[in-house]
């Protein structure tokens, strides 16, 4: 029996071009682990850690999609970012500055 699931064309190349940039952070970065979170209307975010440290995110207009992308990719993906992911990442000043800065009595960076 054929398969008569549609794919959209749109969400099929959103989450390619996606998946490459996925792909990118990955390889400049000796590998990625990521996490794939719903955040409302906006879509999903898809939260990456290389395996030096770094880390960003991507946000993809839909979870399905992000899921895709992140499939496409190869990257592991885990279900949440707990502890043994989290503990992976590294920051520097600027990433203190931003979170904890007026807290802290740093920048307020208006």
């Amino acid at each position: 029996m054929a398969d008569t699931q549609q794919v959209d064309p749109k969400a099929e190349r959103k989450a390619t071009r996606l998946a490459q940039r996925i792909g990118s952070f990955s390889k400049a970065h000796g590998g990625a682990e990521g996490q794939v979170a719903y955040i409302g209307q906006r879509g999903a975010r898809i939260v990456l850690v290389g395996e030096d440290g770094t880390w960003g995110d991507i946000v993809a207009p839909t979870y399905a999609i992000a899921e895709e992308a992140v499939r496409k990719s190869g990257i592991t993906v885990h279900e949440s970012f707990d502890g043994e992911v989290a503990a992976k990442v590294k920051t520097g000043p600027y990433e203190w500055s931003r979170m904890a800065g007026i807290q802290l009595g740093g920048p307020s960076n208006r």
